[in-house]
């Protein structure tokens, strides 16, 4: 991937979660000169362990061969829905930059409490890995995991991404979106 280039594409995927049954996933795509150039939304369940499945649908939804790398804000989203980022980044052929913004021990124990009898999600957290502390331009720590690019790579894209502040505008974006949307049914047929 050659990073400098102005029309390079993310796809930012963020959520609004409100405590209901389903949390509202919005992805934004967006070039480097920040034009925002495509739209997808999906529903996940709360609680659930379909985060991954709808966030593959999404992008196979968009019908896109122009997005370099997709951005997540968070592996772990709709309280304790695991997303598999390297399951995305192999099924998509895409990058994916796992993004949070705060210090912290994990979400191990918190799994465990309130997961007790579900092994496979304290599993598919503990698959994560560790997080890597990306410095901004602005002054600002992020905490990355990449998956199909170097952790370097991955934080330099995440830099060229931001305006001020530490959240990548492809994600700030999707936030938003994310926040404003009514919530969205479950498609029938579909995980």
């Amino acid at each position: 991937m050659h990073l400098p280039k102005k029309g390079l594409r993310a796809l930012g995927i963020a959520e609004s979660y409100t405590g209901r049954t389903r949390s509202t996933l919005a992805g934004v795509v967006m070039r480097k000169d920040l034009r925002i150039d495509g739209f997808s939304f999906a529903s996940v369940t709360v609680g659930g362990m379909d985060a991954t499945d709808r966030i593959i649908h999404m992008i196979h939804d968009l019908q896109r061969r122009d997005i370099n790398v997709i951005l997540l804000s968070g592996c772990v989203i709709a309280w304790f829905n695991v997303i598999d980022p390297s399951r995305i980044e192999k099924e998509s052929g895409i990058p994916v930059i796992c993004v949070t913004y705060e210090d912290s021990d994990g979400l191990s124990e918190d799994i465990r409490h309130h997961f007790p009898d579900d092994p496979g999600r304290i599993a598919a957290y503990n698959k994560l890995g560790e997080r890597t502390p990306a410095r901004l331009h602005t002054g600002q720590t992020i905490f990355i995991r990449s998956f199909g690019l170097s952790d370097n790579d991955a934080a330099r894209f995440c830099d060229d991404f931001t305006l001020d502040g530490k959240v990548p505008e492809p994600l700030r974006v999707a936030r938003l979106c994310a926040r404003n949307l009514p919530e969205l049914p479950h498609p029938p047929g579909r995980p």
